[in-house]
């Protein structure tokens, strides 16, 4: 029986404002809060409520056997909390469902795994612990940032405990075999791996509006009839997107969400398909061989690699001083210095670098600056505030407390207050004896008047 496993990526950035060498060491106040705020209550407005409204009534109406995946960033959360908690409202509904499961993946949407292992268990760990208190969930399925893989991130991924992993279906590593099977890790066993289906993935995410595409407009029942298609060479075919498909990629007026509304009627019309999660699919399904895949890939659509993030010198130059700095904010303990290298993390700061995409930018992840070189520009400044910043707790650490009366020792190793009461012991037996000499003294002299008959 073939199944339809729905995943979608849901990821908001902290965009930076326009940070200059004169703000250096003035504030240290990073983010546009009002480019934020207005990006949130566009996306909750036309993307995520009524995106979440639709496939809750569509569990709904079929009863549970419709269902689907998240992946939800750290980043996004903290900015559904702060501008459109309703939205936060909207997914703890869908979790009570039963029919939804959440994916983790690192709490700031970061590429930490390719510079940071530390970092990167750190934040998956934070993530996992933030899906259980929100949703009550346990995570079994981990996708990474992006979709950025290789066999040394199934090892971490197995052993950080999961039983899945979500990877991108590039022709160059399938070779003749199909992404719409389970494959096993080579550098993991135990571990499943299901594989981005990309065409049928880019049809929704990419062309589904694009009026020179000759399949436009795509209907629901045309979609399906691709999936049934495959249904002879095919055990889990995984379509995985951003959910910014939904009224922002593509906007409500080009039919997409009257179109998903129709997919699981279209799609459930053959009785041997039916919908499942990540979670769901590995324990129905066996894996099919092992995967090598010794190069990080990811779901860039032109070349599936990682140029997208880390394809100029600018790029490599911002994230390694970004890095650099990681085992000493890890050192300093400060939350405010780690809350704020986590948000410097998000890899949208390197997209908006890339000049490989400087003229082709998805226009519903647009870049907030003028050019790659004034993204640049104005992450290098943010950093050296921050370093500045790092430096003066490292300092402030490094400088000997203060000596305390009750704390000074004498070289004998006593206390600066014992050693006082001690003097001032001595100095009490001191003046008992004078006057002990004294009274004596006194008594004899008493005694030789006494004899002699004079007077004092």
């Amino acid at each position: 029986m073939p199944a339809i496993c729905l995943c979608y990526e849901v990821h908001e950035p902290y965009q930076l404002r326009r940070y200059t060498v004169f703000d250096m060491g003035q504030n240290s106040i990073y983010e546009d809060d009002d480019h934020n705020c207005d990006a949130m209550l566009r996306a909750a407005r036309l993307c995520y409520l009524p995106a979440n409204e639709l496939m809750l009534k569509l569990i709904r109406r079929y009863d549970g056997a419709f269902r689907a995946s998240y992946a939800i960033s750290g980043t996004a959360l903290d900015l559904f909390e702060q501008y459109v908690p309703e939205v936060l409202d909207s997914f703890v509904a869908l979790a009570r469902t039963g029919c939804v499961e959440f994916v983790a993946e690192t709490a700031p949407h970061s590429l930490a795994f390719l510079y940071s292992r530390q970092e990167f268990d750190r934040q998956v760990k934070a993530q996992l612990a933030r899906l259980k208190a929100l949703f009550g969930c346990k995570p079994v399925t981990f996708k990474n940032t992006e979709c950025v893989y290789n066999n040394d991130l199934a090892a971490a991924v197995a052993e950080l405990g999961f039983k899945a992993v979500l990877a991108e279906g590039t022709d160059h590593v399938l070779g003749w075999r199909s992404a719409n099977y389970l494959y096993q890790p080579i550098s993991a066993p135990g571990l499943s791996m299901l594989l981005r289906n990309t065409n049928l993935s880019g049809d929704l995410g990419m062309r589904f509006s694009d009026t020179a595409w000759p399949a436009w407009p795509l209907r629901a029942e045309t979609f399906a009839s691709w999936c049934h298609g495959l249904a002879e060479s095919a055990e889990v075919i995984n379509i995985i997107n951003d959910y910014h498909i939904l009224g922002l990629r593509h906007s409500k007026e080009s039919g997409i969400f009257d179109f998903m509304e129709a997919l699981p009627e279209a799609l459930l019309a053959r009785k041997d398909f039916h919908f499942t999660t990540p979670g769901m699919a590995i324990q129905a399904f066996r894996t099919m061989g092992e995967m090598d895949v010794p190069q990080f890939m990811s779901w860039d659509e032109e070349s599936g690699d990682l140029t997208a993030w880390l394809g100029n010198d600018m790029q490599k130059d911002a994230i390694h001083a970004l890095y650099a700095m990681s085992s000493r904010v890890a050192l300093s303990g400060a939350p405010d210095l780690q809350h704020d290298f986590d948000r410097l993390q998000t890899a949208d700061h390197f997209r908006h670098m890339s000049t490989k995409w400087f003229s082709s930018e998805s226009p519903d992840r647009p870049s907030p600056f003028g050019s790659p070189y004034d993204a640049y520009i104005t992450f290098m400044n943010v950093l050296a505030d921050f370093e500045m910043r790092l430096k003066a707790v490292e300092e402030l650490q490094a400088a000997p407390a203060p000596d305390t009366p009750a704390q000074t020792k004498n070289p004998a190793g006593q206390s600066r207050k014992a050693q006082t009461k001690a003097t001032e012991k001595t100095s009490g037996k001191k003046k008992t004896g004078a006057k002990a000499e004294g009274s004596a003294a006194e008594k004899k002299s008493a005694a030789t008047r006494s004899k002699t008959g004079t007077t004092a």
